[in-house]
């Protein structure tokens, strides 16, 4: 099919959703992946953050494809064993006791929303439903996760709102403590902002936020649906911080590609949810699960990924590092964790993201004016060096 028959059917038969590149994406395999008409790209975006273990790892292929021959789906009304297998390594490899599954990580917020207030109506006072969140947060597109993103933008001609959230600016300490009132029941926060632009806390703050929860009674919530999976360096993210939340949700990377969710709590929390209280149809089925097993295995064994992203996030950083100081009026600041970084310009990313999509690398920019890089862990040093040539170049054409 040609290129523009592609486009006009898209366009007359799905919604207008998504500012989309014009290509159109067939296979993958690794780090690249090929379009329609045969051009090979480099893929620093990753299903954004989602291919933790690039495109079509074969252990994820070989699970999804045996488990699809045994079974593919079947109602949480019965016990799934490879949902109570996932569910096992997530709670064996974190701070958490319980998981709950869902399909996403707008619906992993939603759940957490729901646990924090319920939990707390119950134990700390019917009057308590208000969450603190960060300004230039990111949490979801449903209404709950949408009114708790901290951005203006997301929520506009949406209104009105879910009500029982108030904003902070990320990474103040003091305005939280200002913020906090006999209503409020939770904190939710990402612990580096993704969407946001790459905002990374200073050390101490999310011990701060943890030590200010104790203090007022309240749960931290920490959105680690893009830091979560490896992403940073750690299996997650509060691992670099030294805390542990009440709640966790995470999503994008858990399933090496399809789409699945889950949020996580303590045996504190998690008795708030009983049968009835919340539900998801497809949520851990058998197929999303196998998928997340063989990924988080992948990911734990031998600590050889986790060892590879932060090597590789430490080499990007210094290339990153370099392209500043050639060109200083252009970038403004480089930051990140692991395989999770940003490149603050001095104008508007787009243009970039599109010269670097003509010359067969695939990039992302978030607030802006933030390249954001979030490749599969599998990353190596010549596919930075071949993105960091073709920034180069770029840089020196624009501007």
């Amino acid at each position: 099919m040609e290129l523009k028959k592609y486009f006009d059917d898209s366009g007359r038969y799905i919604m207008n959703t998504y500012n989309r590149y014009p290509v159109v994406l067939r296979k993958g395999r690794g780090m690249k992946v090929w379009s329609s008409d045969g051009r090979e790209y480099l893929d620093f975006v990753a299903g954004v953050a989602v291919n933790i273990l690039g495109h079509c790892h074969p252990k994820v292929v070989v699970a999804i494809q045996k488990q699809a021959q045994r079974l593919i789906h079947v109602s949480n009304y019965y016990y799934i064993e490879p949902q109570i297998k996932l569910a096992k390594l997530l709670v064996e490899n974190s701070f958490a006791d319980k998981v709950f599954f869902c399909n996403s990580g707008a619906e992993a917020n939603e759940a957490a929303i729901k646990l924090a207030r319920k939990y707390a109506k119950e134990q700390t006072g019917a009057e308590r439903f208000e969450i603190i969140t960060a300004l230039n947060s990111f949490h979801g597109r449903t209404f709950a996760a949408l009114t708790a993103t901290g951005q203006e933008k997301f929520r506009k001609g949406f209104e009105p709102l879910v009500p029982g959230f108030r904003y902070v600016p990320f990474n103040d300490i003091d305005a939280i403590g200002k913020s906090i009132t006999g209503q409020t029941c939770a904190l939710l926060l990402e612990p580096i902002q993704g969407e946001g632009g790459v905002r990374i806390p200073s050390q101490d703050y999310l011990k701060e936020v943890r030590d200010l929860c104790d203090a007022h009674n309240l749960l931290l919530i920490l959105d680690e649906v893009q830091t979560g999976m490896g992403r940073t360096g750690k299996f997650f993210a509060y691992e670099h911080f030294g805390i542990t939340p009440d709640i966790m949700t995470i999503a994008k990377g858990l399933g090496g590609g399809v789409p699945v969710g889950a949020m996580l709590a303590t045996d504190k929390v998690a008795p708030a949810f009983q049968p009835g209280s919340h539900a998801s149809t497809f949520g851990g089925n058998p197929l999303v699960c196998a998928a997340a097993i063989a990924t988080i295995e992948t990911l734990l064994e031998d600590g050889f990924i986790l060892d590879q992203c932060n090597r590789m996030g430490k080499y990007f950083m210094d290339r990153l590092g370099q392209l500043k100081a050639e060109f200083p009026n252009f970038i403004t600041e480089i930051r990140g964790k692991g395989l999770l970084l940003g490149m603050e310009l001095s104008r508007e990313g787009d243009p970039v993201v599109k010269s670097c999509l003509e010359k067969g690398v695939l990039i992302n920019c978030s607030a802006g004016n933030v390249l954001r890089f979030i490749p599969p862990l599998i990353v190596q040093r010549r596919d930075i060096d071949h993105l960091i040539d073709i920034l180069r170049g770029i840089f020196m054409k624009l501007w």
